[in-house]
């Protein structure tokens, strides 16, 4: 008997039954379909020659929607960013959905299209995940969890320990552009403009970056506590100081005008595709030379340099010719921007 499927998502479609497997053929299958997870097996299988990498995050966004991305494309590329920035080649993500009764199926259909379209620009598949619905409150429309399976090159060795003294500081783009982004959504301000979310898969900009030097010594993305917990955490795991010059910072007019009007640091917004890099010296100007030509590196800049002195500390030379020190922050600023 052919079963009609709902305009909104009911607890039955996280049974097990007729329900579920219609939505996991006509929606989920639909969009991700590739031969691994077509077998529909409990668990995704290939094989891999070499060092191996894996993460996992979940996501729990509110909005799920927002100017230049959704809860999905959030989810696929933060995933993916996460390999990257030790140098991995992203491959195989998995995909869990905990959704709440009463979503709208036209809200997830977007969510997925949205996943499956930021899959195929990082050129990932999707082979595995699982679907749960929980009651009415249960949740916040919907969390999703995505994990990430990468190979990396014998030649790379990226890690948040290697910093040296003398190595530039590298930052790809614009900062505060995801977290200024969501505060606006969710709080509903109602300021003019175009604030934009930055979510983007940044597998090819490592990818072109490992192509000009095998020098680089560090990779992290900004996300949430922004670059000023990023350049503690690499200055502590390194054990050197890391100076940054505050006008070198790319900072858009309409992210510091809102970050003045709410009182934020903006070393402290959540970005979603910026990469914070710690390169050797003597390749610092060819890679950013050779990211100015990746769409994801078009505004790449050097920010700063690593020393020895004062270890742990993170050092702003500010506009005004004086320094502080940028501490990590606090406590949490911009509650749920991933």
């Amino acid at each position: 008997m052919e079963t009609v499927m709902s305009d909104e998502i009911l607890l039955s479609h996280g049974s097990g039954g007729r329900l579920s497997h219609q939505l996991i053929d006509e929606l989920l299958i639909a969009e991700f379909g590739n031969p691994i997870l077509n077998r529909m097996d409990d668990s995704a299988t290939f094989d891999f020659n070499g060092r191996l990498a894996f993460t996992t995050d979940s996501y729990v966004v509110s909005p799920i929607f927002f100017p230049g991305g959704d809860i999905g494309r959030l989810a696929v590329c933060g995933t993916v960013n996460d390999l990257s920035m030790n140098g991995a080649k992203p491959l195989y993500l998995s995909d869990s959905l905990v959704i709440e009764e009463g979503l709208p199926l036209s809200d997830l259909k977007k969510i997925i299209v949205s996943m499956r379209e930021a899959s195929e620009e990082a050129g990932v598949q999707i082979v595995t995940g699982d679907v749960k619905v929980v009651n009415r409150g249960g949740a916040d429309k919907i969390f999703i969890n995505t994990s990430g399976v990468g190979i990396i090159a014998p030649s790379v060795n990226i890690s948040s320990c290697n910093a040296r003294p003398g190595d530039k500081v590298i930052l790809s783009g614009t900062i505060g552009d995801h977290g200024m982004t969501i505060m606006m959504q969710r709080e509903s301000l109602g300021l003019s403009g175009s604030l934009m979310s930055d979510c983007a898969p940044l597998n090819s900009l490592v990818a072109d970056m490992l192509e000009v030097s095998t020098n680089i010594r560090c990779l992290r993305d900004p996300t949430r506590g922004g670059i000023a917990a990023t350049l503690n955490e690499l200055a502590h795991s390194s054990g050197v100081s890391i100076v940054v010059e505050e006008n070198k910072l790319p900072v858009t007019d309409e992210v510091r005008s809102v970050c003045e009007l709410l009182g934020l640091d903006v070393l402290h917004v959540a970005n979603e595709g910026k990469l914070v890099g710690i390169v050797a010296p003597e390749d610092a100007e060819n890679l950013v030379n050779r990211m100015k030509k990746n769409k994801y590196g078009v505004h790449e800049v050097i920010i700063g340099e690593v020393q020895k002195e004062h270890p742990g500390r993170v050092i702003l030379k500010t506009f005004m010719g004086s320094s502080r020190i940028v501490d990590m922050p606090l406590g949490e600023l911009l509650p749920r921007i991933c």
